[in-house]
């Protein structure tokens, strides 16, 4: 059932290359469906450690690494908290609170009124925080990180380039402190197999999504990205709803 997500990874790396987020918007509600919530969060957690970590090699000139030592320290503190929120959470609220996470970052990317910019430091503290949280709880740091630019004014080149190194080390922590928290359990621990089809979707993704970044403005890509993650969101949210009832 996991290999279902391929094609996700695959359009959501190529959304990714070209607007800085893709990845974990688009398999977090369809790993939360297939899998479920813990271990569907985890699989997030690790797919996109891979895509992560090859859009950095590829784009790491590019990346704000200031930025992004900023933005990590923080999340370390919402880390630990998430990692115990998951192990006591059912997984029918997680489902709710994947497809709930993919939802907001839906609502954040798509308003049209844009904050007023501020340039102190309260605003890399609380993305910090809340990108910890909600990646460890949820597989999906992107609402912090994309209010974080829409409020500091981030370029849009070094945001899609700096938020590469940002979800493959989110992505470490997370998966590292439900292991140790006993979120998680290596037994649920996919296929060396599965992950070997994820970085081949990447690898093909890459150099497609650099070829349509071109001629596909990162907004359209951006708008697309959350769209198509909007659906399965909506979907894990009925599905962990039922699963209450």
């Amino acid at each position: 059932m996991a290999w279902l997500v391929l094609p996700a990874v695959l359009v959501g790396t190529v959304l990714q290359r070209i607007c800085g987020t893709g990845v974990g918007l688009l398999v977090a509600p369809v790993f939360a469906l297939l899998l479920g919530g813990a271990d569907g969060v985890l699989l997030t957690n690790m797919t996109t450690f891979v895509s992560a970590t090859m859009l950095t090699v590829a784009m790491r000139r590019e990346a704000d690494w200031a930025t992004w030592a900023r933005l990590f320290a923080w999340s370390l503190v919402g880390t630990v908290p998430g990692a115990l929120l998951v192990r006591a959470l059912p997984a029918a609220v997680l489902q709710v609170v994947v497809g709930g996470v993919v939802l907001l970052a839906m609502a954040v990317i798509l308003t049209s009124a844009a904050p007023r910019r501020r340039r102190g430091p309260g605003a890399g503290v609380a993305a910090g925080i809340a990108a910890g949280l909600l990646n460890v709880t949820a597989g999906v740091a992107a609402p912090a990180v994309v209010l974080f630019a829409r409020i500091t004014g981030w370029d849009q080149r070094a945001y899609a380039a700096t938020t590469q190194p940002l979800f493959m080390s989110l992505a470490v922590t997370s998966v590292g402190a439900k292991l140790l928290l006993g979120a998680a359990h290596p037994a649920h621990l996919p296929s060396a197999w599965l992950f070997l089809g994820i970085a081949a979707a990447v690898l093909v993704g890459l150099p497609l999504g650099a070829r349509l970044g071109r001629v596909i403005a990162a907004s359209a890509a951006r708008t697309l990205s959350l769209l198509l993650a909007g659906a399965g969101a909506v979907l894990a949210v009925v599905r962990g709803v039922a699963g209450l009832i």
